[in-house]
């Protein structure tokens, strides 16, 4: 299908065509990975961040968020907990914060690896430049997950002060050159979001061919400027979760807490429409109600990882089964 084939085919799709599409993602998922939906432990590490992302509930502007950073000590805590449970693939994801220094992160990788055999290790904490990268790869980190939030310039640079668009690009081009599996991803809702726009963060991905999309709708945040735009469609993220299987039938697709945060029943749904991946929440307790990206995410109960047994049964149910090992992409070999 050609580009403008695309543009009208998104246009003009009704809601059987809705359910086509789902369909056809969802056999292109099956053909790939088979009925399997990999989980993976997150661990929110801090929410600290250096930056002023207007839609994100921790940027350095909000004064009234508790702010937390664990210690290394902590982290390796969460993943043995995690590790018992049976994942084997963990996600340490948080602000850009500036403690986090390549040594401290490099010994963290290391300890993780020594101690836990046979895990993965995705990191998600921002851009830090080729050298950082290189040496995170260098300890021991299999995959980085930088969401390019959205590909339109223009809407990058209105939302993120102070940064780069052609910067953030570089850093997924450098991160994939590196090694990591990469992972890119958008807001589905930002202001000035259209079929336009969403044609264009197809082709984007599609030339870039990252191993991991997360897409997930725009929900606000009550203390930042963005608090009264009204949130993204779970039907535009359903439908770009779909063609982003069928544009890369490996991809790693998650079903995002944020589809779960604007419908009960998101996650099946996105399943349902070529999703393969569940992240549950193995941060200390006490800190998930301080990692506020949006208003009402989920952070208990069917997104936390003591649920873990009611997630694997909720899965089940769905016609899917829970794979807990390390949930790589179809065409990557590990590292020895």
């Amino acid at each position: 299908m050609s580009p403008v084939e695309l543009r009208s085919f998104m246009a003009s799709i009704d809601a059987r065509g809705r359910e086509e599409l789902m369909a056809l993602a969802r056999g292109v998922c099956d053909e790939q990975y088979g009925d399997g939906v990999f989980l993976r432990g997150l661990i929110e590490i801090s929410n600290y961040c250096r930056m002023s992302c207007l839609y994100c509930g921790i940027n350095r502007e909000i004064r009234s968020v508790q702010r937390y950073r664990l210690t290394p000590n902590e982290i390796i805590e969460c993943v043995a907990k995690g590790y018992e449970l049976g994942f084997r693939s963990f996600v340490l994801q948080g602000g850009e914060d500036p403690w986090f220094t390549d040594e401290i992160l490099s010994d963290l990788i290391g300890s993780i690896k020594s101690q836990f055999q046979g895990v993965a290790i995705t990191l998600s904490l921002g851009e830090r430049g080729r050298e950082s990268f290189e040496r995170l790869f260098k300890a021991g980190a299999d995959r980085y997950l930088l969401r390019h939030e959205s590909s339109s310039k223009r809407i990058y640079d209105t939302l993120h002060p102070g940064m780069s668009f052609e910067n953030r690009v570089e850093s997924l081009k450098c991160l994939k050159e590196i090694g990591f599996q990469t992972g890119a991803g958008l807001l589905v809702g930002l202001p000035g979001q259209g079929v336009d726009e969403y044609l264009d963060e197809l082709l984007f991905l599609r030339d870039l061919e990252p191993e991991m999309v997360g897409m997930g709708p725009f929900i606000p945040q009550s203390s930042t400027v963005m608090a009264n735009h009204p949130a993204g469609s779970l039907e535009d993220t359903l439908l770009l979760i779909s063609l982003i299987r069928i544009i890369l039938p490996q991809a790693l697709i998650p079903a995002t807490t944020a589809v779960s945060t604007l419908n009960p029943n998101g996650r099946k749904m996105a399943l349902d429409a070529g999703a393969n991946v569940i992240m549950p929440n193995l941060s200390p307790f006490a800190n998930r109600c301080k990692y506020t990206l949006y208003d009402g995410k989920r952070f208990v109960s069917e997104e936390s990882a003591e649920e873990l047994n009611a997630i694997k049964q909720d899965i089940a149910s769905y016609g899917y089964v829970a794979k807990m090992e390390r949930g790589d992409h179809k065409l990557w070999r590990v590292r020895e």
